[in-house]
């Protein structure tokens, strides 16, 4: 690194996967790192969470998909996995001072900082003492607003935070390549970005899911007048805003909501239709980075942010209010679409990200808003024309 640390390289695998060729790509993952580990002389270990990976990340997943949620396991995995197993591994086995990532990202401590730490044992009363001052490490988004990654890094702990360092902090995707280049790991730079869920790989989501789930097959049901257009194989195969496959529909429908006691995936017209737009949302007990909510959220109970659900999605002017249980309710400048239970509202305050929140309850949509006004203004014109006119 040039920066004179002693530098170990890791490879960490979660998953064990094949591809439709009985090939897995994990080898080929682990064969690059030593390779480039052996070209820069750098000692290499691997070390396997799949056991861990499966009953912290994985069977999470299962289960919020079967209560009708879409989760994120890039999220579960980071928190649970990288920065908590595999932290601990650096730190306690390896005996690191700290870990680097690749994650596209910045924190508020220098690099040299990082290991200028004393490690203090955690505290072992239950309050940590008023006296001891230790700021907390914030966490900010990369120079490579493109490729910012704190999204899938909201979830992590304090403490793991405190000990790592993102070395690609201050650079683009394009300078890393071309470091790359220039250091002679063509075999690396190759690669396809890799996007999707890491283990379910080039395979269709819906085959995916139901070699782990039993089929619960159950009617599309249209938003707008409750008529049957068709049947799927279970809801958790299917995502708030996706189009649905219904046969014989020329026109394209969207899930807009799912009612998992009935099995019905309601469906509506359009991309774009009211039924897909809300304004507010409630997470459950919400995760700060520096483990405190900003002070002026914890003085006013209420504070304006920026809000997204989505990695790289545009962010939304929002405004927060904090709930007695630690949960928050977040209500957005302008409805957005498909906002998703399962899914994490992830806050930002400028360039900082405060956290984030998994999103357990939606307002309500601008359809079912503007049924509600036809209602009224129903009523008010039945209710005027029922009223006698006084005899004069």
């Amino acid at each position: 690194m040039g920066k004179g640390y002693n530098v170990t390289g890791v490879f960490m695998r979660n998953w064990d996967s094949l591809d439709e060729k009985g090939v897995c790509s994990t080898e080929k993952d682990c064969e690059d790192a030593y390779r480039v580990c052996q070209s820069l002389d750098v000692p290499f270990h691997q070390v396997s969470y799949v056991k861990e990976y499966w009953h912290e990340v994985f069977s999470n997943l299962l289960k919020e998909y079967e209560r009708g949620r879409t989760p994120n396991p890039d999220i579960l995995c980071n928190k649970h996995i990288k920065f908590n197993h595999f932290h601990k591994y650096a730190i306690d086995t390896l005996g690191a001072d700290a870990m680097a990532t690749g994650h596209y990202a910045r924190t508020s401590q220098e690099d040299d900082e990082v290991f200028e730490q004393a490690h203090t044992a955690p505290p072992t009363t239950l309050f940590r003492d008023r006296f001891e001052i230790r700021n907390p490490v914030k966490l900010y988004k990369g120079a490579d607003l493109l490729k910012d990654q704190t999204f899938f890094l909201s979830q992590i702990p304090q403490q793991a935070l405190r000990q790592t360092m993102f070395p690609l902090a201050g650079l683009t995707k394009e300078f890393v390549k071309k470091i790359a280049a220039e250091a002679g790991f063509h075999h690396v730079l190759k690669k396809k970005e890799s996007m999707g869920i890491c283990f379910i790989g080039e395979r269709n989501f819906e085959n995916f899911i139901l070699e782990y789930l039993e089929p619960k097959p159950g009617n599309f049901v249209s938003i707008e007048d409750g008529t049957v257009m068709g049947t799927h194989k279970g809801w958790f195969t299917l995502t708030l805003g996706q189009r649905a496959r219904i046969g014989g529909q020329r026109d394209a429908w969207f899930v807009v909501d799912k009612d998992i006691v009935t099995g019905d995936v309601f469906v509506a017209p359009t991309t774009n239709h009211p039924a897909l737009f809300r304004d507010t949302v409630r997470t459950e007990r919400f995760h700060w980075v520096t483990e405190d909510p900003p002070p002026e959220l914890a003085r006013t109970q209420m504070m304006d942010c920026h809000f997204r659900f989505i990695h790289q999605m545009p962010l939304v002017p929002c405004t927060v209010t904090l709930n007695m249980d630690g949960s928050v309710w977040i209500l957005l400048s302008q409805p957005v679409r498909a906002l998703t239970p399962g899914q994490f509202a992830v806050l930002y305050k400028g360039d900082e990200c405060l956290g984030s929140g998994k999103i357990t309850q939606l307002g309500p949509s601008e359809f079912t808003l503007q049924k509600g006004r036809e209602r009224m203004v129903a009523a008010f014109q039945h209710k005027e024309q029922s009223t006698p006119e006084p005899d004069s």
